[in-house]
């Protein structure tokens, strides 16, 4: 999947600074669906990281079981990306020196 696109809007999203950033490029770039999709996907690695079952899953989402599946592969067979940021955002954020 690497390419010189890819490569250039993987460096567009590297350059946003905060969540406003985040929501005003993804809502030009994506469609709402697309958006809903990629947040139901990272909830869904979340909870399976967590331990929640499918039942669960889709109990409390409404994702599908092909969805839960596909994400489940990811995280045991793909390339370490949701839990390479899950714990990346589970680690507590270092102390913010002071100015002066």
């Amino acid at each position: 999947m690497k390419s010189e696109m890819v490569d250039h809007l993987y460096q567009a999203i590297l350059s946003l600074k905060d969540q406003e950033d985040c929501y005003r490029f993804f809502d030009d770039l994506c469609t709402v669906g697309e958006i809903q999709v990629m947040a139901q996907r990272w909830m869904v690695a979340r909870m399976l990281q967590d331990g929640e079952t499918f039942n669960a899953i889709n109990e409390k989402t409404g994702v599908s079981s092909a969805t839960i599946t596909r994400v489940r592969k990811c995280l045991v067979y793909g390339a370490e990306g949701y839990a390479r940021v899950i714990d990346r955002l589970a680690e507590p954020e270092p102390p913010k020196k002071k100015k002066g």
